[in-house]
């Protein structure tokens, strides 16, 4: 079985959560800072080795000096199972979780992938007949997303969607028909955000299972975006609203 070497605190705190069996050692820079040691120190299990190292061996080891600190060996595997995928979630407080109704666009693919681990996706989610495999296009262009970011490759999507409801997550999908906008709606909670294929937007199923529909303000003449852009801006106004509602008082009517 193949080994490969993951780095960054997101990247390595994911795949502690997400598959935590498959990590042989963890690499630790011996004078990591004392707020990144503790985003580690909860997922860390007695089991999993721990290696101090220097911020120059872990730059050898990693080829980047972006290396954050911190780099884990792990054993390769493919995506999640569904019960997996549900365990992870359940172990996040406030979970934010990317679902892709039948993206085809290996490209685009790669660039959602990317975005929602730049973005601290917990889980993306896809249908295992209707999106496009993690091919090596898919990697090149996620640029180690593909390799780090949580991912489940559902049977029905209809039916995990109803699975993320019960787990208390809000199902928002975009739609170009909708009538409220991205920016309307509270996504300072668990959320599954939902988007379509290039062209054909979401299925009617799909559609139906969501909480929100929102749309995303066009002004100018074309009438929609490429679904990579569109995952880029929904992800970050997620980021946005939840940084905002950290910042505010305990007890403040809008938090």
């Amino acid at each position: 079985m193949s080994q490969r070497l993951v780095y960054g605190i997101h990247p390595v705190r994911q795949l502690l959560l997400s598959r935590p069996d498959a990590v042989e050692r963890v690499y630790l820079q011996s004078d990591l800072g004392e707020e990144r040691r503790a985003r580690l120190a909860a997922v860390l299990s007695d089991r999993i080795r721990i290696a101090q190292v220097s911020a120059d061996e872990l730059e050898k080891l990693t080829g980047t000096p972006k290396h954050q600190g911190v780099a884990a060996l792990a054993t390769e595997s493919g995506p999640l199972s569904e019960g997996a995928a549900r365990d992870l979630l359940a172990r996040v407080p406030r979970p934010l979780v990317l679902v892709l109704d039948g993206v085809q666009d290996p490209r685009n693919f790669g660039a959602c992938l990317r975005t929602a681990d730049a973005a601290g996706v917990n889980l993306v989610v896809v249908a295992r007949h209707r999106n496009v495999d993690v091919t090596p296009v898919v990697s090149k262009v996620a640029a180690g997303a593909a390799e780090s970011q949580a991912l489940v490759q559902v049977s029905n999507l209809v039916r995990f969607l109803e699975a993320l409801k019960s787990q208390g997550l809000w199902i928002v999908g975009t739609d170009d028909a909708a009538e409220t906008s991205l920016y309307d709606v509270d996504l300072t909670t668990g959320i599954a955000m939902v988007l379509g294929a290039e062209g054909e937007g979401l299925r009617r199923l799909t559609s139906e299972r969501c909480d929100h529909r929102v749309q995303l303000p066009m002004l100018g003449t074309v009438s929609s975006l490429n679904v990579a852009v569109a995952t880029g801006i929904c992800l970050y106004e997620c980021l946005r609203q939840r940084s905002v509602a950290d910042r505010l008082p305990r007890g403040s009517p809008l938090r």
